[in-house]
Protein backbone atom coordinates (compact mmCIF):
# COMPACT_ATOMS: atom_id res chain seq x y z
CA UNK A 1 0.00 0.00 0.00
CA UNK A 2 0.74 3.39 -0.79
CA UNK A 3 2.45 5.50 2.66
CA UNK A 4 -0.24 8.33 3.31
CA UNK A 5 -0.20 11.24 5.48
CA UNK A 6 -2.64 13.52 6.23
CA UNK A 7 -1.91 17.68 6.27
CA UNK A 8 -4.13 20.44 7.17
CA UNK A 9 -3.58 23.00 4.01
CA UNK A 10 -5.12 26.62 3.70
CA UNK A 11 -6.86 27.04 0.42
CA UNK A 12 -7.58 30.73 0.65
CA UNK A 13 -9.91 31.22 3.89
CA UNK A 14 -10.69 27.33 3.95
CA UNK A 15 -8.76 24.82 5.99
CA UNK A 16 -8.99 21.11 4.56
CA UNK A 17 -7.56 17.69 5.14
CA UNK A 18 -5.49 16.62 1.94
CA UNK A 19 -3.83 13.47 1.07
CA UNK A 20 -0.31 13.78 0.55
CA UNK A 21 0.60 10.16 -1.22
CA UNK A 22 4.21 9.14 -1.47
CA UNK A 23 3.70 7.11 -4.14
CA UNK A 24 2.37 9.96 -6.44
CA UNK A 25 6.15 12.02 -5.99
CA UNK A 26 7.90 8.93 -7.14
CA UNK A 27 5.71 8.36 -9.93
CA UNK A 28 6.13 12.55 -10.24
CA UNK A 29 10.16 11.95 -9.60
CA UNK A 30 10.45 9.39 -12.69
CA UNK A 31 8.50 11.84 -14.62
CA UNK A 32 10.75 14.41 -14.12
CA UNK A 33 13.88 12.71 -14.74
CA UNK A 34 12.48 10.80 -17.64
CA UNK A 35 11.61 14.26 -19.60
CA UNK A 36 15.02 15.63 -18.47
CA UNK A 37 16.61 12.97 -20.06
CA UNK A 38 14.94 13.92 -23.16
CA UNK A 39 16.74 17.25 -23.17
CA UNK A 40 13.68 19.07 -22.14
CA UNK A 41 13.78 22.84 -21.96
CA UNK A 42 11.38 25.40 -22.13
CA UNK A 43 11.32 29.41 -21.11
CA UNK A 44 7.88 30.36 -19.46
CA UNK A 45 6.03 33.33 -20.59
CA UNK A 46 3.96 35.55 -18.88
CA UNK A 47 0.03 34.31 -18.91
CA UNK A 48 -0.78 37.36 -21.30
CA UNK A 49 1.92 36.25 -23.95
CA UNK A 50 0.64 32.66 -23.48
CA UNK A 51 -2.69 33.77 -23.80
CA UNK A 52 -2.37 35.50 -27.46
CA UNK A 53 -0.07 32.19 -28.32
CA UNK A 54 -3.44 30.20 -27.90
CA UNK A 55 -5.15 32.17 -29.93
CA UNK A 56 -2.83 32.03 -32.54
CA UNK A 57 -2.49 28.33 -32.38
CA UNK A 58 -5.04 25.67 -33.79
CA UNK A 59 -4.17 21.89 -33.44
CA UNK A 60 -2.55 19.51 -30.90
CA UNK A 61 0.86 19.69 -29.83
CA UNK A 62 3.36 18.44 -31.54
CA UNK A 63 6.27 17.89 -29.07
CA UNK A 64 7.20 17.62 -24.87
CA UNK A 65 7.55 21.66 -25.15
CA UNK A 66 4.14 21.56 -26.59
CA UNK A 67 2.57 19.10 -23.71
CA UNK A 68 4.54 20.63 -20.59
CA UNK A 69 5.43 24.23 -21.85
CA UNK A 70 2.39 25.45 -23.73
CA UNK A 71 0.21 23.26 -22.00
CA UNK A 72 -1.67 22.18 -25.65
CA UNK A 73 -3.95 18.92 -26.15
CA UNK A 74 -2.41 16.23 -27.43
CA UNK A 75 -2.90 12.39 -28.55
CA UNK A 76 -0.37 9.76 -26.44
CA UNK A 77 1.27 8.82 -29.37
CA UNK A 78 3.21 12.59 -29.25
CA UNK A 79 4.95 10.92 -26.20
CA UNK A 80 7.06 7.99 -25.18
CA UNK A 81 5.33 5.37 -23.88
CA UNK A 82 6.89 5.10 -20.71
CA UNK A 83 6.00 8.99 -19.80
CA UNK A 84 1.96 8.51 -20.88
CA UNK A 85 2.33 5.71 -18.59
CA UNK A 86 3.40 7.90 -15.49
CA UNK A 87 1.57 10.44 -16.27
CA UNK A 88 -1.80 8.29 -16.27
CA UNK A 89 -0.23 6.45 -12.50
CA UNK A 90 -0.18 9.78 -11.17
CA UNK A 91 -3.59 11.26 -12.42
CA UNK A 92 -2.00 14.22 -13.82
CA UNK A 93 -3.74 13.83 -17.24
CA UNK A 94 -7.35 15.46 -17.88
CA UNK A 95 -9.09 13.34 -20.74
CA UNK A 96 -11.00 14.95 -23.56
CA UNK A 97 -12.05 11.86 -25.13
CA UNK A 98 -9.74 11.55 -28.27
CA UNK A 99 -6.78 13.52 -26.47
CA UNK A 100 -5.57 14.53 -23.65
CA UNK A 101 -4.36 17.77 -21.10
CA UNK A 102 -1.67 17.86 -18.92
CA UNK A 103 -2.45 18.79 -15.69
CA UNK A 104 1.27 20.10 -14.71
CA UNK A 105 3.73 22.29 -16.43
CA UNK A 106 7.50 21.73 -16.29
CA UNK A 107 9.58 24.92 -17.36
CA UNK A 108 13.57 25.21 -17.06
CA UNK A 109 15.55 27.66 -14.95
CA UNK A 110 19.54 26.96 -15.75
CA UNK A 111 20.26 23.30 -15.48
CA UNK A 112 17.18 22.46 -13.40
CA UNK A 113 13.80 21.75 -14.03
CA UNK A 114 10.62 22.72 -12.45
CA UNK A 115 6.49 21.43 -12.41
CA UNK A 116 4.24 23.88 -11.63
CA UNK A 117 0.30 24.04 -12.39
CA UNK A 118 -1.18 24.23 -15.82
CA UNK A 119 -2.35 26.85 -17.48
CA UNK A 120 -4.10 28.89 -16.51
CA UNK A 121 -3.69 29.13 -12.61
CA UNK A 122 -7.04 29.63 -11.05
CA UNK A 123 -7.10 26.76 -8.98
CA UNK A 124 -6.79 27.58 -5.21
CA UNK A 125 -4.00 25.35 -4.70
CA UNK A 126 -1.88 26.41 -8.08
CA UNK A 127 1.93 26.54 -8.30
CA UNK A 128 3.17 29.81 -10.24
CA UNK A 129 6.53 30.02 -12.09
CA UNK A 130 6.71 32.22 -15.00
CA UNK A 131 9.13 35.53 -15.51
CA UNK A 132 8.95 36.42 -12.24
CA UNK A 133 10.66 33.37 -10.93
CA UNK A 134 13.64 33.88 -13.55
CA UNK A 135 13.93 37.27 -12.02
CA UNK A 136 14.00 36.04 -8.12
CA UNK A 137 16.58 33.74 -9.25
CA UNK A 138 18.21 36.17 -10.92
CA UNK A 139 18.41 38.49 -7.65
CA UNK A 140 19.11 35.61 -5.24
CA UNK A 141 22.46 34.63 -7.81
CA UNK A 142 23.31 37.75 -7.79
CA UNK A 143 23.03 38.80 -4.55
CA UNK A 144 25.01 35.97 -3.17
CA UNK A 145 28.11 36.06 -5.63
CA UNK A 146 28.30 40.11 -3.93
CA UNK A 147 28.27 37.87 -0.46
CA UNK A 148 31.00 35.98 -1.60
CA UNK A 149 33.33 38.63 -3.43
CA UNK A 150 32.70 41.29 -0.16
CA UNK A 151 33.49 39.11 2.74
CA UNK A 152 33.95 35.21 1.95
CA UNK A 153 30.40 34.01 2.91
CA UNK A 154 29.65 30.42 2.43
CA UNK A 155 33.28 29.61 2.39
CA UNK A 156 32.12 27.72 6.11
CA UNK A 157 33.34 24.42 7.45
CA UNK A 158 29.69 24.27 9.11
CA UNK A 159 26.59 24.26 6.18
CA UNK A 160 24.98 27.07 5.43
CA UNK A 161 21.53 27.07 6.53
CA UNK A 162 19.15 28.32 3.46
CA UNK A 163 14.84 28.76 3.84
CA UNK A 164 12.91 29.62 1.17
CA UNK A 165 9.58 31.14 2.61
CA UNK A 166 7.02 30.59 0.22
CA UNK A 167 9.00 28.21 -1.77
CA UNK A 168 6.45 27.67 -4.73
CA UNK A 169 8.22 25.15 -7.23
CA UNK A 170 11.26 25.27 -4.87
CA UNK A 171 13.20 27.89 -7.67
CA UNK A 172 14.34 30.44 -4.81
CA UNK A 173 15.74 27.94 -3.00
CA UNK A 174 17.11 25.60 -5.66
CA UNK A 175 18.87 28.28 -7.66
CA UNK A 176 20.61 30.00 -4.16
CA UNK A 177 22.18 26.48 -3.73
CA UNK A 178 23.31 26.73 -6.76
CA UNK A 179 25.08 29.74 -6.51
CA UNK A 180 27.26 28.16 -3.33
CA UNK A 181 30.74 27.58 -3.44
CA UNK A 182 30.55 23.97 -5.47
CA UNK A 183 31.97 22.56 -2.06
CA UNK A 184 29.81 24.01 0.49
CA UNK A 185 27.89 22.21 3.20
CA UNK A 186 24.29 23.24 2.84
CA UNK A 187 21.13 22.78 4.22
CA UNK A 188 18.07 23.80 2.47
CA UNK A 189 14.61 24.20 4.10
CA UNK A 190 11.34 24.32 2.01
CA UNK A 191 8.54 26.07 3.72
CA UNK A 192 5.05 26.75 1.94
CA UNK A 193 1.35 27.18 3.30
CA UNK A 194 0.02 25.05 -0.32
CA UNK A 195 1.44 21.44 0.19
CA UNK A 196 0.97 20.76 -3.55
CA UNK A 197 3.97 23.23 -3.77
CA UNK A 198 5.92 21.34 -1.08
CA UNK A 199 5.17 18.39 -2.92
CA UNK A 200 6.74 19.74 -6.54
CA UNK A 201 9.41 21.33 -4.95
CA UNK A 202 10.60 18.06 -3.44
CA UNK A 203 10.38 16.22 -6.19
CA UNK A 204 12.24 19.08 -8.30
CA UNK A 205 15.14 19.20 -5.71
CA UNK A 206 15.73 15.60 -5.58
CA UNK A 207 15.59 15.38 -9.35
CA UNK A 208 18.04 18.00 -8.79
CA UNK A 209 20.28 16.29 -6.36
CA UNK A 210 19.42 18.76 -3.37
CA UNK A 211 18.40 17.34 -0.31
CA UNK A 212 15.64 19.81 1.46
CA UNK A 213 14.11 19.43 4.82
CA UNK A 214 9.92 20.52 4.36
CA UNK A 215 8.59 23.03 6.84
CA UNK A 216 5.17 22.85 5.94
CA UNK A 217 2.60 25.95 7.16
CA UNK A 218 2.70 28.99 8.56
CA UNK A 219 5.80 30.64 8.10
CA UNK A 220 5.01 32.77 10.85
CA UNK A 221 4.77 29.69 13.75
CA UNK A 222 8.81 28.82 12.42
CA UNK A 223 10.13 30.32 16.08
CA UNK A 224 13.71 29.44 17.96
CA UNK A 225 15.52 28.65 15.01
CA UNK A 226 18.26 30.36 13.15
CA UNK A 227 19.43 30.73 9.34
CA UNK A 228 22.21 31.98 8.04
CA UNK A 229 20.00 33.17 4.06
CA UNK A 230 16.33 33.28 3.77
CA UNK A 231 14.89 34.07 0.83
CA UNK A 232 11.13 34.93 -0.33
CA UNK A 233 9.45 35.78 -3.53
CA UNK A 234 5.67 36.23 -1.72
CA UNK A 235 2.62 36.76 -3.39
CA UNK A 236 2.07 40.56 -3.86
CA UNK A 237 -0.71 41.22 -5.87
CA UNK A 238 -4.02 42.73 -4.70
CA UNK A 239 -6.60 38.73 -5.73
CA UNK A 240 -10.34 39.33 -5.33
CA UNK A 241 -9.90 34.94 -5.40
CA UNK A 242 -7.31 34.43 -2.75
CA UNK A 243 -5.26 32.59 -4.42
CA UNK A 244 -2.38 31.51 -2.28
CA UNK A 245 0.38 32.20 -4.95
CA UNK A 246 -1.36 35.24 -5.68
CA UNK A 247 -2.75 37.51 -3.18
CA UNK A 248 -0.73 39.50 -1.44
CA UNK A 249 -3.48 40.81 1.12
CA UNK A 250 -4.31 44.66 2.26
CA UNK A 251 -1.68 47.99 1.20
CA UNK A 252 -1.85 46.52 -2.94
CA UNK A 253 -1.08 43.41 -2.12
CA UNK A 254 2.12 44.06 -0.25
CA UNK A 255 0.79 43.52 3.40
CA UNK A 256 2.30 39.89 3.11
CA UNK A 257 5.77 40.88 2.35
CA UNK A 258 6.20 43.27 4.84
CA UNK A 259 5.07 40.96 7.33
CA UNK A 260 7.48 38.35 5.98
CA UNK A 261 10.22 40.23 5.89
CA UNK A 262 9.62 41.64 9.72
CA UNK A 263 9.71 37.92 10.90
CA UNK A 264 12.57 36.74 8.79
CA UNK A 265 14.59 39.35 10.51
CA UNK A 266 14.12 37.73 13.69
CA UNK A 267 15.52 34.24 12.59
CA UNK A 268 18.99 35.77 10.68
CA UNK A 269 21.75 34.10 12.74
CA UNK A 270 24.85 36.91 13.04
CA UNK A 271 26.04 37.27 9.64
CA UNK A 272 22.97 36.12 8.03
CA UNK A 273 21.06 37.68 4.78
CA UNK A 274 17.27 38.23 3.83
CA UNK A 275 17.00 38.71 0.43
CA UNK A 276 13.19 39.73 -0.36
CA UNK A 277 11.91 39.75 -4.28
CA UNK A 278 8.68 41.25 -4.30
CA UNK A 279 6.25 43.98 -6.10
CA UNK A 280 4.76 46.98 -4.92
CA UNK A 281 2.48 49.68 -6.85
CA UNK A 282 3.69 52.88 -6.90
CA UNK A 283 1.22 55.29 -6.60
CA UNK A 284 0.86 58.90 -7.83
CA UNK A 285 2.54 60.24 -4.08
CA UNK A 286 5.65 57.86 -5.67
CA UNK A 287 6.01 56.83 -2.09
CA UNK A 288 7.81 53.89 -0.92
CA UNK A 289 5.35 51.64 1.54
CA UNK A 290 7.73 48.77 1.30
CA UNK A 291 10.97 51.55 3.12
CA UNK A 292 8.78 53.25 4.80
CA UNK A 293 6.42 50.58 6.59
CA UNK A 294 10.35 48.49 7.55
CA UNK A 295 12.87 51.38 8.29
CA UNK A 296 12.07 51.35 11.68
CA UNK A 297 13.78 47.91 11.82
CA UNK A 298 16.01 48.62 9.67
CA UNK A 299 17.68 51.62 11.09
CA UNK A 300 19.08 49.89 14.43
CA UNK A 301 22.55 49.17 14.63
CA UNK A 302 21.98 45.42 14.14
CA UNK A 303 21.52 45.30 10.41
CA UNK A 304 22.81 46.94 7.13
CA UNK A 305 20.61 47.09 4.11
CA UNK A 306 20.31 47.91 0.73
CA UNK A 307 17.21 47.98 -1.93
CA UNK A 308 16.66 48.37 -5.91
CA UNK A 309 14.13 48.60 -8.06
CA UNK A 310 14.67 45.72 -10.17
CA UNK A 311 12.10 46.23 -12.90
CA UNK A 312 9.90 49.38 -12.79
CA UNK A 313 6.84 48.39 -14.49
CA UNK A 314 5.18 44.74 -14.09
CA UNK A 315 1.95 42.95 -15.06
CA UNK A 316 0.82 46.43 -16.02
CA UNK A 317 -2.06 44.43 -16.90
CA UNK A 318 -3.40 44.35 -13.15
CA UNK A 319 -3.90 48.42 -13.02
CA UNK A 320 -6.71 48.17 -15.28
CA UNK A 321 -8.18 46.43 -12.40
CA UNK A 322 -10.57 48.98 -10.20
CA UNK A 323 -8.54 48.17 -6.87
CA UNK A 324 -5.18 49.58 -8.70
CA UNK A 325 -7.35 52.80 -9.45
CA UNK A 326 -4.60 54.92 -7.64
CA UNK A 327 -1.43 53.19 -8.40
CA UNK A 328 0.98 54.44 -11.79
CA UNK A 329 2.29 51.24 -12.01
CA UNK A 330 3.79 47.94 -10.02
CA UNK A 331 7.55 47.50 -9.73
CA UNK A 332 9.57 44.47 -8.67
CA UNK A 333 11.71 45.39 -6.10
CA UNK A 334 14.84 43.52 -4.03
CA UNK A 335 15.37 44.59 -0.61
CA UNK A 336 18.68 42.85 0.84
CA UNK A 337 19.21 42.12 4.71
CA UNK A 338 22.61 41.27 6.61
CA UNK A 339 22.33 40.59 9.99
CA UNK A 340 25.78 42.54 12.03
CA UNK A 341 27.84 39.55 13.69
Amino acid sequence: MPNRRYEVVRYGDQYLMRTSNAKRIMLLEELLRSIALQGYSFTTVTPRTHERFLLGFDGLAKNARDVFGWNLPFNAAVLPPLIFTLMTEADLLFNGGDCFRSKIRISSLGEDLFLHSYFPTNDADAVFFGPDTYRFARFVQHSLRLFQSRSGFAHRSIPVRVLDVGCGSGAGGIAAIRALPTHQLYELNLNDLNSTALDYARVCANVAGIPINALPGDFFNIRGLEFDLIVSNPPYLSDPAGRLYRDGGSHLGLALSLRIAKHALGLLAPGGHFLLYTGMAITSDDNNPLLSELLPSLASNKFQWSYEEIDPDIFGEELEQPYYKKANRIAAVGLTVTRIK
